[in-house]
């Protein structure tokens, strides 16, 4: 799903787009799953139609757009597949570009579209939001920051980094795998699949370490690269293409006997990447540079194909989280019962 780098992108893009003007005409898509709570589509349009927009921010895996005048403003969560998208521009999805036409309009699985006046009269923006798995979000709220699920969260790696004393006493108070614990929206908002992959192979910490076990040189370590590779992520602008050639993301997503795997280490020997479930999720990680401690090891022999740990998982404050695997399970079962997903034609509402 979209991380806290490609959630920090769209928002610049927003506020590039919106900042200073007024949002003139509001389209909506009936979907009483993404429009979530009390918020209907049509109230949503009402709500924001008219209205000047004057920032755009996010918290996390979050971001919200900050109005003008007395009412609700509109935060927003992309879920597993959500985005942006501005009528006559390439769209950025999650890791690629989305090969189909700009000039196709209103894009697939459009929930709202926002016109926005532009700074020379008479111009008009059109900026959607979309989601083909329907587990983004969109809310009303009065105070974004201060009301759920934002305050619920933990700390932002940009934003609010605690202190390594802090980091330290957080993390080792627990003793569920480091993995589901940086895949916990309450404790590092933002921080989701491959982000935490990095962030563990950078610290050299194997993702099924328990926390409690983890001694005081990795806890600096972890400290570090949770805030250096997000910063690095959000400075490429989420761009892919631009992040470190040494780093784990350019090798993590081919996995099986079949996968042709390049990666080397800093000696100039081959890397062993291997896969293995945590947290119901499933992580990648360098064998030779990321060792379980011997008491963790002990009777376990680690498989080069995905398998599932023996740890316990922690939940998510995301809403789109599967880090639970009994819910996982769950859902691969249903799958297989759930009417195929089909493009329908958006019923429009004009406010």
């Amino acid at each position: 799903m979209p991380e806290l780098p490609e959630v920090e992108r769209a928002t610049t893009l927003l506020r590039s787009i919106a900042k200073g003007n007024k949002i003139t005409w509001v389209e909506t898509s009936e979907d009483n799953l993404v429009f979530q709570g009390l918020l209907s589509h049509e109230d949503f349009g009402r709500e924001i139609t008219g209205r000047v927009v004057k920032d755009t921010f996010r918290y996390g895996k979050y971001f919200y757009i900050e109005l003008e005048g007395a009412g609700k403003m509109p935060l927003l969560h992309f879920g597993m597949t959500g985005m942006l998208h501005v009528r006559g521009q390439p769209t950025l999805q999650y890791r690629t570009k989305i090969r189909g036409s700009p000039d196709i309009w209103p894009p697939k699985f459009m929930k709202f579209i926002l016109h926005i006046e532009g700074k020379t009269s008479g111009t008009t923006t059109e900026l959607a939001f979309s989601d083909a798995r329907r587990l983004g979000r969109v809310r009303l709220a009065v105070h974004p920051k201060e009301e759920p699920p934002i305050s619920e969260l933990g700390f932002d790696p940009i934003l609010s980094m605690p202190p390594l004393w802090e980091f330290q006493a957080l993390v080792l108070k627990r003793s569920c795998p480091i993995k589901a614990l940086l895949l916990d929206q309450s404790f590092s908002a933002g921080v989701g699949n491959y982000l935490a992959d990095e962030i563990l192979y950078q610290a050299k910490v194997h993702p099924e370490q328990r926390c409690n076990t983890l001694q005081e040189p990795q806890v600096e370590a972890l400290h570090r690269e949770v805030a250096d590779v997000c910063r690095i992520a959000v400075e490429a602008n989420a761009d892919d293409d631009k992040y470190p050639s040494h780093w784990l993301f350019k090798h993590r997503w081919g996995k099986g006997k079949k996968a042709k795997q390049s990666m080397l280490l800093p000696s100039g020997e081959p890397a062993t990447v291997k896969w293995i479930t945590v947290g119901g999720r499933t992580s990648a990680f360098v064998a030779e540079v990321q060792c379980l401690p011997h008491k963790q090891r002990s009777g376990k022999t680690e498989a080069t194909t995905e398998d599932e740990s023996d740890l316990t998982p922690l939940s998510s404050d995301d809403d789109s989280s599967l880090a639970a695997s009994s819910r996982k399970r769950k859902l691969k079962s249903e799958s297989t019962r759930s009417e195929p997903l089909r493009e329908k034609r958006p019923r429009l509402k004009r406010h």
